[in-house]
């Protein structure tokens, strides 16, 4: 029986992985509204190898509108620029000599059905993850018959499987239904 429990154990934590990682992508997929993390993924050309923004500038949000990256070097400012243009986040760094300025544009509304859309695909890909640990999951159980336990407990933990599944399911059709109401939110 503590075979069964391992394997729910390991489903649950796999599971909420794949929540987890969901709810990082979402984060890259912006609001109109300025935050120092829309910036995580880009990486800047630091004396030859790639480095995270955060690792040589600071990121501040003076107003709703505008990221404020002041680099740690005032010789990366270029790079920083360059990173930020290159990054598919569609910004338009500025720079002043001394930080560089993003202003975020508003979301029109084409802009919001296309993130919406966005949303939903990243949704369906962590459903899919979701799914497959399921899958795998009743296959590590169904072997267990071999090693004798009974056929009740191989019921009982698929049943368990089943209902962890909907709950991570309901949560991340919750999560995309709260990211789509921050988008379409005007």
């Amino acid at each position: 029986m503590e075979e069964i429990d391992l394997i729910l154990e390991d489903t649950k934590e796999r599971m909420e992985k794949s929540i987890q990682f969901l709810m990082s992508e979402l984060k890259k997929i912006r609001a109109g509204k300025a935050t120092p993390s829309m910036l995580d993924s880009v990486m800047v050309d630091y004396y030859g190898s790639p480095t995270p923004i955060l690792q040589v500038a600071s990121i501040t949000t003076p107003d709703s509108r505008t990221l404020f990256v002041k680099p740690w070097e005032k010789t990366i400012i270029q790079d920083i620029e360059k990173a930020i243009v290159s990054s598919d986040l569609g910004l338009n760094p500025q720079n002043d000599g001394e930080n560089v300025i993003i202003n975020i544009p508003p979301l029109t509304e084409e802009r919001r059905l296309i993130l919406v859309k966005q949303i939903k695909g990243e949704g369906e890909k962590g459903k899919i993850s979701i799914r497959s640990v399921r899958k795998e999951s009743n296959e590590m159980i169904k072997k267990l018959s071999n090693e004798g336990i009974s056929e009740d407990s191989i019921k009982d933990g698929e049943n368990e499987i089943q209902k962890i599944t909907d709950s991570k399911i309901n949560k991340i059709e919750e999560i995309i239904r709260s990211k789509e109401t921050e988008i379409t939110t005007i």
